[in-house]
C-alpha cells in the first residue's frame, strides 16, 4: 500500500502540493510560536535595576492584603503609603538613610517618560558620571543619556534647569537627577528608603511595624518602577502567540481537509478503476490514508525545520515591537518540536478522514463516468451532522453567555475564539447554499447577450464540490477579517459614544502623562472668569465580592456638584448630587448595586471604609468605573479638569485664560470635541499585533489554498476548455470565462464570510445592548474589501495562468478519451 501511495504522490504531486505547503507552514508556525511560548514560560527572574548596588530598601505599604476563607487576596495599591515616621526614626539609628523620590518631568528636547530622582540615589544603580559633575545647588541637574550636554539650560514643567553633568543610559529608565533639596520640594512624600545597614538589623528593628516591607537581594527588584512589567509583557506574549498557534491549527485543518476532499472528488474515475480491478473499499481508504500519512510526515518534518529558523526572528520582532522585554530570547526547549510535528501529523490524518470514506464508497461504474457535474449528494451525512453540531454549539454558547454574563462576549479572548465555531459550521454546510447562491449572483450576467454568463452559472452551480473547496479559504479570511476587526471597531465606537455622552463641558484640561496639577494651578483655573471647573483625580477602589474575590475598580474623585455641571453620568438609579464623603457611585457589575446599600471597600491607599451607595451606573463596555469624593481618594493628584462656560462668556478669551493658567505645568487645553477625538478609544498594541498576525496567517493560507485548488481545478478541465475552443470560442474568450468563474466563486466565499461576520457582530450587539452600552455595529468594509480583492486577484491569476499555458500548448482538436 505504501508503494502504491508513493507512486501516486510522484504521479499526482501537483494535487498534494497545496496540502504539503499548507501543512508545512502550519507546523512551522506551531514550532515557532511554541518555541516563543516555551521561552516565555522559562524566562529568568528579573534582576534589580535602580537599586542593584543597595544593601536594603524599606518600602511603605504598596500592597493591599485582605484575608479570606481561601487565603489572603492581594492587589497593588494605586497610591502607596510612605514609610511611617516612627519607622524612619528607628532606621536612622542604624545607619545612613537615603530617601528615594520619583516624579514625572517634561523637558523641551528631552525623551518621553522622563523621571526625576534625588542625586543621592544614583549610586545605588549604580550610575557614574561620564561628563561634568554632580548637582550642588538649586536648579542644577544631571541628565541620563545623550539628549543633553553639560552647560545646557533646559526648560521643564518644574522650571528652567542647568545641566551640570551626564550619566550613561542604563536602558531601564529615562532619568534626570536633581539635588536632594529640589527633589524633596517637588516630591514631598518618599515611599521608600535606602538604608546603609545590615539587612538583618533592619528587619529586626522593623519587626511588628505595620505597613512596611524590607527588601534585600533579588527582592530589590520590587523597589524598581513597575516591577511587574516584564511578567505582564510575558503574559501578553503567551496570549498573542497562543492565539496565533490555535488559529494556525484551525485554518490548516480546514485547508487540508478541503484540499483532500477536492482531490478525492477529482480522482473518482481512478478509484473506480481500482474497484473494477478488485480493490475493496477498505483498501481504497487505506490508500488515501497512506498518502495523507506520507504528506503529513514530510510536511511536519519540513515545518519543524522552517519553524526552528523562523523562531529567533519572531522573538526579535516581538522585542523590537515592545511586546516582550528587551532581554527576551529563546531557550533550549525541545517539546515544541514534538508538539508541532505530531499536531501536523494528526491534522493530516484528520483532514483526510472524511475524504477517505467518500473514496471508499466509490463504485466501479465511476470508471466510465464522463460528466464533470457532481453526482450524488454534495454534502455527506457526516459533514452535515458535524456542521449542524458546530452551528448549534455556537448558538447555544451565545445564548448562555447573553443570559448569564454578556460582558464576557466583549473580552478579547472571547471575540477572537467565537468566530471559529461559526466559520467551521458555515464552511462545512457551504455545499447546501453554493448552488442557489451562485445562481443568484449570476442571475443578471446569465441573461446578458453572449454565453459567458450562462456558462459561468452552470459551471459553478454544477461543480458544487469544486466551488465549495475554492470558496472555503475565502470564507475563512473574510470572516476573520470582518469578525475580529469588526469586533474591535464596534467596541471602540461604543466606548467613544459612552465618553461623548458623559462629557458635556466646553473644555477639557489634562495634565502631562504621569504628572498632576498642584494647588496653584487648580486655583488659577478656578479664577478664570465665566468658567465652572470640575477637578478630578484618578484613583482605585477595592471590594471583596462573594467573600473570596478582591476586585480593583478604577475610580474618579471629584466634587459632586462641580461634576454634575460638567459631566452627565449614565445613572440607572440614584442621583449624583447624593454623593458625599460617606457614599460612593458604583456600576451594575458590582455584587451590591442598589441605592442605599452599604458596601465595604478599601481606598487607593489601603484605608478600609464602609460607604453607602448613592447612585448606580450601567455596566456599559466596562469603562464605567466608580466615583468618590476627594476625601476618599487619599494620595490621588488631580489630573483632569472639565470646564463649562457660563452663558454669554467669551469662548476665545476663556481659552486664552485657561492656557495661561496651566502654561507652567505643561498641561493641554482642548475643546471637548477635539479632546474626544484625540483620546478616542483604540486597540492596544498587543491586540493590534495579535489581530494582524492572525489575519496574516489566514491570508497566507488562503493564498496557498486558492492557488493550489484553482490549479487543480483548471488542470482537471483542460478537456472542457478544448471543447470550447472547438465550439468556436477564441482563446481570450475562454480565458475571460475562466476568470469570470474564479471571480464568481470568490464572491460566493466573500458572501459566506459576510454572513459569519453579521452573525458574530449581531451577538456582540446583543451583549452591548444588555450592558446598556451603545450598540451600533461597525463593519470594517475597507478591510473586507481589501481582503476580497486580494483573494480575487489570487484566484484569477491561479486559474488564468495555467489555462493560458495549457491553451498555448494544445491546438484545438477533438478531445480524445483518456
Amino acid at each position: 500500500m505504501l508503494t502504491l501511495a508513493l507512486r501516486t504522490l510522484r504521479a499526482r504531486w501537483t494535487a498534494f502540493l497545496g496540502s504539503f505547503v499548507a501543512l508545512s507552514l502550519g507546523v512551522a508556525l506551531l514550532t515557532a510560536t511554541g518555541l516563543v511560548l516555551a521561552a516565555s514560560l522559562d524566562a529568568p527572574e528579573r534582576h534589580p535595576e535602580r537599586f542593584a548596588a543597595a544593601s536594603v530598601v524599606v518600602k511603605g505599604q504598596d500592597t493591599l492584603r485582605v484575608p479570606t476563607p481561601v487565603g489572603d487576596r492581594t492587589e497593588k495599591l494605586a497610591h502607596p503609603r510612605p514609610v511611617p515616621p516612627d519607622a524612619v526614626a528607628k532606621l536612622r539609628g542604624l545607619g545612613r538613610v537615603v530617601e528615594d523620590r520619583s516624579f514625572a518631568v517634561r523637558a523641551e528636547g528631552g525623551p518621553a517618560g522622563l523621571v526625576g530622582h534625588p542625586w543621592s540615589t544614583a549610586a545605588f544603580a549604580p550610575y557614574t558620571l561620564d561628563a561634568g559633575r554632580a548637582p550642588r545647588t538649586t536648579g542644577e541637574v544631571v541628565a541620563g543619556g545623550d539628549w543633553a550636554r553639560p552647560g545646557e539650560r533646559v526648560r521643564t514643567d518644574h522650571g528652567t534647569v542647568r545641566v551640570v553633568g551626564t550619566v550613561p543610559d542604563l536602558g531601564f529608565e529615562e532619568t534626570l537627577f536633581y539635588t536632594d533639596a529640589d527633589a524633596a520640594r517637588l516630591s514631598p512624600a518618599p515611599t521608600q528608603l535606602v538604608v546603609d545597614a545590615d539587612p538583618d538589623a533592619v528587619r529586626d528593628a522593623l519587626r511588628g511595624t505595620p505597613g512596611v516591607r524590607v527588601l534585600r537581594g533579588d527582592d530589590l527588584r520590587y523597589a524598581d518602577p513597575d516591577p511587574e512589567r516584564d511578567s505582564e509583557a510575558l503574559t501578553a506574549v503567551n496570549a498573542l502567540f497562543g492565539t496565533a498557534g490555535g488559529v494556525s491549527a484551525f485554518v490548516s485543518v480546514l485547508v487540508v481537509a478541503s484540499t483532500f476532499a477536492f482531490a478525492v472528488a477529482q480522482r473518482r474515475r481512478e478509484f473506480g478503476l481500482l474497484r473494477t480491478a478488485g480493490a475493496t473499499p477498505g483498501q481504497i481508504r487505506r490508500l488515501v490514508f497512506a498518502e495523507a500519512l506520507l504528506v503529513g510526515v514530510l510536511a511536519s518534518g519540513t515545518g519543524c525545520v522552517l519553524g526552528a529558523y523562523t523562531a529567533p526572528h519572531l522573538a526579535d520582532r516581538a522585542v523590537d515591537a515592545g511586546l516582550a522585554p528587551r532581554w527576551f530570547a529563546l531557550g533550549e526547549a525541545t517539546w515544541p518540536y514534538h508538539v508541532a510535528f505530531w499536531t501536523g501529523f494528526v491534522v493530516a490524518l484528520c483532514g483526510v478522514t472524511a475524504a477517505s470514506w467518500r473514496a471508499g464508497r466509490t463504485s466501479s461504474a465511476e470508471a466510465l463516468r464522463e460528466a464533470s457535474a457532481d453526482s450524488g449528494a454534495a454534502l455527506t451525512r457526516g459533514r452535515l451532522l458535524t456542521g449542524a453540531a458546530l452551528l448549534l454549539t455556537a448558538a447555544v454558547t451565545l445564548a448562555l453567555a447573553l443570559l448569564g454574563d454578556p460582558g464576557d462576549l466583549l473580552h478579547r479572548k472571547t471575540y477572537v475564539s467565537r468566530p471559529m465555531l461559526l466559520i467551521g459550521a458555515v464552511a462545512l454546510l457551504a455545499p447546501l447554499v453554493v448552488r442557489p447562491l451562485t445562481r443568484l449572483l449570476t442571475w443578471l450576467p446569465a441573461r446578458l447577450p453572449g454565453a459567458v454568463g450562462l456558462l459561468v452559472r452552470e459551471n459553478a452551480a454544477t461543480g458544487v464540490r469544486r466551488t465549495a473547496a475554492i470558496a472555503a479559504p475565502v470564507l475563512v479570511t473574510v470572516a476573520l477579517a470582518g469578525s475580529l476587526l469588526g469586533a474591535t471597531a464596534t467596541l471602540n465606537d461604543a466606548r467613544a459614544a459612552e465618553e461623548r455622552a458623559r462629557a458635556t463641558g466646553d473644555f477639557v484640561v489634562t495634565a502631562p502623562s504621569g504628572a498632576g496639577f498642584d494647588e496653584r494651578a487648580v486655583d488659577r483655573l478656578r479664577a478664570v472668569p465665566g468658567a465652572r471647573v470640575s477637578v478630578s483625580a484618578a484613583s482605585e477602589v477595592y471590594v471583596l465580592e462573594e467573600g473570596v474575590a478582591l476586585i480593583a475598580s478604577e475610580a474618579r474623585a471629584a466634587d459632586p456638584e462641580a461634576l454634575a455641571a460638567t459631566t452627565r453620568l449614565p445613572l440607572t438609579a440614584g442621583r449624583l448630587t447624593g454623593l458625599d464623603d460617606d457614599s460612593i457611585v458604583v456600576n451594575e457589575e458590582w455584587e451590591r448595586h442598589s441605592v442605599g446599600q452599604k458596601v465595604r471597600v478599601w481606598l487607593g491607599d489601603g484605608t478600609e471604609r464602609t460607604l453607602r451607595i448613592a447612585a448606580v451606573m450601567p455596566t456599559g463596555t466596562g469603562d464605567n468605573g466608580v466615583y468618590v469624593t476627594p476625601a476618599n481618594a487619599p494620595g490621588a493628584r488631580p489630573d483632569r479638569v472639565d470646564v463649562s462656560l457660563a452663558d454669554g462668556a467669551d469662548a476665545r478669551a476663556a481659552t486664552a485664560a485657561l492656557r495661561d493658567a496651566v502654561r507652567p505645568s505643561g498641561a493641554r487645553v482642548l475643546p471637548t470635541d477635539r479632546w474626544l477625538e484625540a483620546n478616542r478609544p483604540g486597540t492596544d498594541r498587543t491586540t493590534r499585533h495579535g489581530l494582524l498576525l492572525v489575519l496574516g496567517i489566514a491570508l497566507l493560507y488562503t493564498g496557498i489554498s486558492l492557488a493550489n485548488t484553482m490549479v487543480m481545478a483548471t488542470s482537471d478541465r483542460l478537456r472542457d476548455l478544448a471543447a470550447l475552443r472547438l465550439a468556436g470560442a477564441t482563446r481570450p474568450q475562454v480565458l475571460r470565462l475562466v476568470a469570470a468563474e474564479a471571480l464568481t466563486v470568490v464572491a460566493v466565499g466573500a458572501l459566506l464570510g459576510l454572513l459569519v461576520t453579521a452573525l458574530d457582530l449581531a451577538g456582540m450587539r446583543a451583549a452591548l445592548a444588555l450592558q446598556s452600552a451603545p450598540a451600533a455595529i461597525t463593519v470594517p468594509w475597507t478591510a473586507i474589501g481589501t481582503v476580497t480583492a486580494v483573494c480575487a486577484a489570487l484566484a484569477v491569476a491561479s486559474s488564468v495562468v495555467p489555462a493560458a499555458l495549457a491553451l498555448r500548448r494544445s491546438a484545438p482538436h477533438s478531445p480524445k478519451r483518456s
